[in-house]
């Protein structure tokens, strides 16, 4: 992720939570195999760490990360696992020093203008917004595109494929987050082909204009 940044991966970066890690590789193959190569799987579960390593080893073409960090031992731990970048809900400044040590993009979350310009003093651009829709939307983050151009965001939080094309038509949003294309049936019961249609449906969410990477 050198030339390209997560926010760059795909118009859509999907939110998994992973109770069993065996469902952690077909999950990634399915998503992968729609056209979403960027996958957050979040720290909620005892699963999570084990389901990182399973799809870092055996799914390279999956670029996989570590959602809901919310201390630094886990930014490491996530790391270690065989994370690829770092997202958490929001940030404190001993988060986002572990998270910048770790050596992987990361995105600290902000919902609001003082959040992202102390983020901006700290050389930070690439942000996470969340909760998005509880947190004035689309059309809160085109009022910050003004003052703020530098700041790029990866809305997340309620967002399903209606609304994200309103966030991909902001020039200050990258990808958004959700998680409508791994539906929590369709992960239990296995039904893989279900997923990566709704993975292809959603990589066609691109920015107006945007072509294919």
């Amino acid at each position: 992720m050198t030339a390209v940044t997560v926010l760059d991966l795909a118009p859509v970066l999907p939110v998994v939570v992973i109770d069993d890690v065996s469902r952690a590789v077909p999950l990634a193959r399915a998503l992968v195999a729609g056209g979403l190569p960027a996958i957050e799987v979040t720290l909620r579960t005892h699963a999570a760490l084990a389901a990182i390593r399973a799809v870092a080893e055996e799914v390279p073409e999956a670029v996989v990360g570590a959602g809901t960090v919310l201390r630094p031992a886990q930014a490491e731990a996530a790391v270690q696992a065989g994370a690829r970048f770092l997202v958490s809900p929001g940030w404190t400044e001993r988060l986002l020093d572990a998270m910048r040590a770790s050596g992987v993009p990361f995105l600290p979350g902000v919902s609001t203008a003082s959040e992202v310009l102390a983020l901006l003093e700290r050389g930070v651009r690439e942000m996470k917004f969340f909760p998005a829709e509880a947190a004035g939307g689309a059309p809160y983050l085109k009022s910050l595109a003004g003052p703020l151009p530098t700041a790029r965001f990866c809305p997340t939080g309620g967002i399903g494929p209606g609304a994200a094309r309103a966030y991909l038509a902001l020039p200050n949003v990258g990808c958004v987050g959700g998680t409508w294309m791994a539906p929590p049936e369709a992960v239990r019961s296995g039904d893989w082909g279900r997923i990566a249609e709704l993975a292809r449906e959603a990589a066609q969410l691109r920015r107006p204009g945007a072509v294919a990477c």
